[in-house]
């Protein structure tokens, strides 16, 4: 339960950098990501802090795919006999 806390405390700490950076960054962008092809030509025009968020979200979906997802992906025991 301890590790549960902690948890929530460090979310909703990184929760609250995000909410202070958007209060502080609302101005608008030209965003340009070369690499996906699309933003190389026509820039996303948009609130900073709508970049940022997103860019977070990115981040967040990532890291809990490659943190959860796999499936069972590990060494299989056969139960010790070979037939």
């Amino acid at each position: 339960m301890f590790k549960a806390v902690v948890k929530t405390i460090i979310l909703l700490g990184i929760l609250f950098v995000m909410l202070y950076v958007g209060m502080n960054n609302t101005h608008a962008i030209d965003f340009h990501f070369p690499i996906a092809g699309t933003t190389a030509k026509t820039p996303i025009h948009a609130s900073a802090a709508l970049v940022y968020f997103g860019v977070f979200a990115v981040g967040v979906l990532a890291g809990t795919v490659l943190t959860v997802g796999g499936g069972g992906g590990g060494r299989k025991s056969s139960g010790g006999k070979d037939k």
